[in-house]
């Protein structure tokens, strides 16, 4: 199973980012198939340790049997506190490859791909409460509006939100194909599956909130990296990347960069080469990838 859960990206550019010493403590956020797990266990020593986290259950079937190795079925919003669990306080690396799994997109009953009929789901976690059927029938026409055009970067979000509540108000919308079948007129044959992508992207982000988990993450990543440590983080839309490298420059979200009182600016990470992107080879071969966009970071 692990072996086709999920073809990893910028495989060896992550890995390679994170610099792993032998003897290191490792932590992979993002377990999926394990394909950078196991990459990160090849290059540790028998001191080494590597703790991964996924939060969906499926993801347990590709646990590594290494006493290096440790699978915690945890959302890694809660990072420091299962590390803390098992006696951790600082780590050498943070790798990170967020996004949907190819596993996820397989599985139509699911509900995150645009290419099966199936329940409106697209929760990560099976267990959550709050699933894309709730989302697209419970919230008001002001929320979908907001969610649309903030996580699909929809500028007519507001149309599309109002079609889903006129539409709800006489039968609840409960398929992919009824989502699809009642936006129609806002998927023009040329950009169809690109807006129909847009629209379960917003969707997928709000019913797992995947962007207060980024922020929660990151925000714990200056205290759980040991100086010197690297974090390396792979980001596939431009909400992520942008939150990624607006933390990195400035350590925080919204403001400016913090200054001493020499005008030095004080920020916990340094950026460490540039922004890379996977070659023209590995996306023929897994295209996937195509948007993909690794960056690398140190603790100062």
């Amino acid at each position: 199973m692990g072996e086709v859960y999920h073809v990893p990206v910028l495989l060896k550019e992550s890995i390679d980012g994170l610099q792993i010493k032998k003897d290191g403590v490792y932590v992979d956020v993002t377990f999926g198939g394990g394909g950078h797990s196991k990459e990160i266990l090849k290059r540790l020593g028998p001191e080494g340790k590597l703790f991964a986290f996924d939060q969906d259950e499926d993801a347990l079937a590709n646990a590594i049997d290494d006493p290096r190795f440790t699978l915690i079925n945890e959302n890694f919003r809660f990072l420091r506190q299962f590390l803390k669990f098992y006696g951790i306080l600082e780590v050498d690396g943070i790798l990170a490859d967020f996004g949907v799994s190819s596993h996820q997109f397989d599985m139509a009953e699911r509900g995150f791909s645009i290419r099966f009929d199936a329940d409106l789901d697209m929760r990560m976690r099976k267990s959550e409460r709050l699933s894309a059927y709730q989302v697209v029938n419970a919230y008001s026409q002001e929320d979908l509006a907001k969610i649309l055009f903030e996580y699909g970067e929809l500028r007519n979000a507001n149309a599309i939100a109002k079609a889903l509540i006129d539409s709800r108000a006489d039968k609840p919308i409960k398929t992919t194909h009824d989502l699809k079948t009642v936006l129609q007129r806002f998927l023009p044959k040329m950009k169809e599956n690109k807006i129909l992508a847009q629209i379960y992207q917003a969707i997928r982000i709000e019913v797992n909130q995947e962007i207060a988990v980024l922020k929660a993450f990151l925000e714990q990543v200056p205290e759980i990296l040991k100086v010197g440590g690297r974090l390396s983080v792979i980001s596939y839309h431009s909400l992520e990347d942008r939150l990624v490298k607006r933390f990195v420059r400035a350590g925080s979200f919204e403001n400016e960069p913090e200054k001493d009182f020499y005008g030095n600016i004080n920020v916990p990470l340094k950026r460490k080469d540039k922004m890379i992107t996977p070659s023209a080879n590995e996306i023929k071969q897994n295209n996937r990838a195509r948007s993909a966009k690794l960056r690398i970071a140190e603790r100062i």
